[in-house]
């Protein structure tokens, strides 16, 4: 039996996760903005926890440490998007969409290592995403977001060599979620990009209900914590996106991948 705690626990991939591991008998603290939308289920323990603010994070976490005891598990999960030209940003935008998706978490993992040092092991699974290699578009700041934790969890891969805490990246592809509900949508109001943002949103919404469920990657974050040794980066989704593609285009120039990621969201070359 594990003791996890595990952020977003209310929707998609985190629901899934706790779920499965509250049902197979690990002890799960899972977190929402709203603790009442987390299901009352044996072994399932609700967490109010908003990841746009820091102090509070750090006030909630250690709460919930000190009802469990210790963790085994820390599963830095829960995000939010923004779709719209990167071009017309806001530095609030991008601030707000780096503190929902690297900054939050890069504060988890401290307060997660920091009691897992005392501990002397560990495990902390961050999912990101595979868009942090290949980006969604109109998803900039998402994209940089991710991209900037899956290299913050790479060097924190290299300097705990040696030591019995493990991290990993987890890069989900595309899952048929309800995160889409919540993205926050705009054409900047610059009329060039109307028509383009419209035709992305189609693409990236039929790639989405086409998606695996978020059972596929709460099963292999499972596998992930009863692994002895888990790999530091591990890839889930659609056989296309998961695999061949990231396969595919590491082999390949920039401007070879610019285009097929161009014909891939059915955008003008």
């Amino acid at each position: 039996m594990k003791r996890v705690f595990i952020t977003g626990a209310s929707a998609g991939i985190g629901l899934a996760t706790a779920k499965l591991l509250a049902g197979r008998g690990d002890e799960v603290w899972g977190t929402s903005r709203d603790p009442s939308r987390v299901p009352e289920l044996p072994r399932l323990h609700a967490v109010r926890l908003d990841l746009s603010d820091n102090v509070s994070l750090g006030e909630n976490f250690q709460i919930a440490l000190r009802e469990a005891g210790h963790f085994d598990v820390v599963i830095n999960n829960a995000g939010s998007g923004h779709f719209g030209p990167a071009e017309h940003l806001s530095p609030e935008a991008v601030h707000a969409q780096f503190q929902t998706v690297l900054f939050s978490h890069i504060e988890l993992c401290r307060l997660a290592l920091a009691s897992m040092r005392a501990q002397g092991n560990g495990r902390i699974i961050n999912v990101t995403s595979l868009a942090s290699r290949l980006p969604v578009p109109f998803m900039g700041a998402y994209n940089a977001a991710k991209a900037a934790m899956a290299s913050f969890v790479l060097s924190l891969q290299l300097e705990l060599a040696g030591s019995d805490i493990c991290v990993i990246d987890l890069q989900p592809a595309d899952i048929s979620t309800s995160f889409n509900n919540a993205v926050a949508r705009t054409d900047g109001g610059d009329p060039r990009y109307t028509e383009l943002v419209e035709h992305a949103w189609r693409m990236v919404e039929q790639n989405m209900q086409a998606a695996p469920k978020p059972e596929l990657v709460s099963r292999r974050i499972a596998k992930l914590i009863d692994d002895k040794n888990p790999p530091p980066r591990v890839t889930v989704g659609g056989t296309f996106q998961a695999a061949i593609a990231p396969f595919i285009l590491r082999f390949l120039p920039q401007r070879v991948r610019i285009w097929g990621l161009k014909k891939y969201y059915r955008l003008p070359n």
